[in-house]
């Protein structure tokens, strides 16, 4: 027998969590929208850049909890021939557009808000603060439904940092408007502005270096694969390891494949099934990250010689 092929699957838990997830997503998306399209009239009644910027940082969010909420629907759905990975990567070229229109967003408050800064256009502090404060009910409403889980999945914990992030921005509107208000410093909107817009940009840098490790195909985080190296080479009967690679699908869907070579022997007498399973139970028990598909192929050294000495004669 030349090889041994496994495939580990946990997707039971996955679709569980999914489940668990996706009511709780589409009603936070919902009142996200609401809060988009409230916002919106909001800045062109006032003409606020603080609120202009919030609502675009909304829109945003609400696309973030879009993409979250196809990524739970997707999950349920069993792969084809033709799409192996089903839409695992939707949510991260998503992302990776959210993260371009993040930064637009930001590089434009900034340049306004200094422009504003200058010439500080009137706003009306009474408009300005009932929409603030839809804005942040609206939010707290939003992340009371989306925390109510205690086993809450990545996707749906990333959905719940979008909102927090949101109702910090509803929060600088707020306290623009009581600003202006009560001393008529109308240079607080273009403050609140800004400082929405230092929340921004970070987390856009943040989004998109994620989604490009992705794309990239990088090593996920929490992984050492020397470490791996190490660990599995130290299991009995295991003589070399190579083509060991590990990666990400999507966002919560690691995978890890590898060439394991034994001694030729454990074929023959049948140890084989033993050892694969050895090296499955030390992926699971020295790894901070659960690999949702792993592939294992074992062989002989004689195998490993053919193919290395085809690889040099390519």
């Amino acid at each position: 027998m030349a090889g041994v092929h496994s495939h580990g699957h946990t997707h039971g838990h996955a679709h569980s969590s999914a489940r668990t997830a996706r009511g709780r997503l589409a009603f936070a998306f919902g009142i996200t929208l609401v809060i988009v399209l409230v916002q919106a009239v909001g800045s062109v009644i006032t003409g606020s850049l603080a609120l202009l910027t919030d609502t675009v940082h909304a829109l945003a969010d609400a696309s973030g909890l879009a993409v979250a909420l196809i990524a739970a629907t997707m999950m349920l759905r069993p792969p084809s021939s033709a799409r192996t990975w089903g839409f695992a990567r939707i949510e991260v070229i998503a992302a990776l557009g959210q993260a371009v229109l993040l930064l637009v967003v930001g590089l434009y408050t900034a340049v306004e808000g200094l422009s504003r800064l200058a010439a500080p256009p009137e706003v009306p502090s009474r408009e300005l603060l009932i929409f603030g404060v839809v804005g942040l009910a609206a939010n707290i409403v939003s992340i009371l439904i989306l925390s109510g889980s205690g086993s809450a999945n990545l996707n749906l914990r990333a959905a719940t940092l979008e909102v927090v992030n949101d109702a910090l921005g509803s929060l600088g509107v707020i306290v623009a408007a009581v600003v202006i208000a009560t001393t008529g410093f109308q240079r607080a909107d273009a403050l609140a502005g800004l400082f929405i817009a230092a929340l921004i940009v970070p987390r856009a840098f943040r989004i998109l270096h994620e989604t490009l490790r992705i794309l990239m195909e990088y090593t996920p985080r929490g992984v050492d694969l020397d470490e791996v190296r190490e660990h599995i080479l130290a299991l009995d009967h295991v003589v070399d390891l190579h083509d060991l690679h590990a990666s990400a699908i999507g966002s919560d869907l690691p995978v890890i494949s590898a060439h394991v070579v034994i001694a030729d022997g454990c074929f023959e007498s049948g140890h084989a099934p033993q050892i694969l399973a050895d090296v499955q139970s030390c992926l699971r028990s020295h790894f901070p990250i659960a690999f949702e598909h792993s592939t294992i192929q074992l062989e002989t050294e004689e195998i490993r010689r053919q193919e290395a000495w085809a690889a040099l004669h390519e």
